[in-house]
């Protein structure tokens, strides 16, 4: 089901902080203890901030990582900030997994917070509206799908972060511009020329980099497939 309720918690906070800010999306939460969280937050904004100058006006939040993911030429920058918080209660990931619930995904925008859950049963559904409404004093069904699979649960882009933490610079950035001009796009919206103009490089350097960062990405996946495959030999 897809919800909207009220916004709260420690991402409420940082929205009415982080300058230009446009969403806070969950990538990724677990609880630690005596209602302390580790977020892993996908923050969106206009344009440039200083995590850490924002972060330190918050005393129920650290800082333990940023990073800008974005490239510099969007319009919209993005960045991801690993934070320890203390989220007071009722916190509305604690809700929807003490409901037994699947967060599919959760994110923060104009005050309001915006989630998809996967439920087992119809009543697991409603008994989650319940509380939510009654936790957060406002809830609003979006849409419900009845669906085979559990969908995707926060976490679950754990393959972005491997590639991005191994690929080089110089790859990462290759493979962002050739995504966003739509050269994997079928039919293709954007040509190597395209690419190395934007890029300001040559297209024999451009063909280099591009295939060096493709051969990369499928170095790590099917290594990754065929040791599922294979077992692994030395019984780890």
């Amino acid at each position: 089901m897809e919800f909207q309720t009220t916004a709260s918690g420690v991402v409420s906070d940082l929205m009415t902080r982080i300058p230009d800010v446009r969403r806070i999306e969950f990538e990724n939460a677990f609880y630690a203890d005596e209602g302390n969280w580790i977020e892993s937050l996908l923050v969106t904004t206009g344009g440039p901030f200083d995590p850490e100058s924002v972060l330190a006006q918050l005393s129920r939040v650290d800082l333990f990582h940023h990073e800008e993911v974005s490239d510099e030429s969007a319009d919209r920058r993005t960045y991801r900030l690993t934070v320890v918080a203390h989220e007071p209660y009722p916190f509305l990931l604690g809700v929807i997994l003490r409901g037994q619930a699947i967060p599919n995904r959760l994110e923060v925008h104009d005050g309001h917070s915006n989630g998809v859950v996967t439920v087992k049963e119809w009543e697991s559904f409603r008994t989650l509206a319940d509380r939510i409404q009654e936790q957060f004093g406002r809830f609003e069904l979006l849409s419900v799908n009845q669906v085979e699979t559990t969908g995707e649960a926060l976490g679950s882009g754990q393959l972005g972060r491997v590639l991005r933490n191994e690929l080089s610079q110089d790859q990462l950035t290759v493979l962002r511009i050739a995504h966003r001009l739509g050269y994997f796009d079928v039919p293709r919206r954007a040509s190597a020329d395209d690419i190395a103009t934007e890029l300001d490089i040559a297209q024999s350097t451009l063909s280099e980099r591009l295939r060096l960062a493709e051969k990369h990405v499928f170095d790590l996946i099917f290594s990754v497939s065929e040791k599922a495959t294979t077992g692994d030999t030395d019984g780890s």
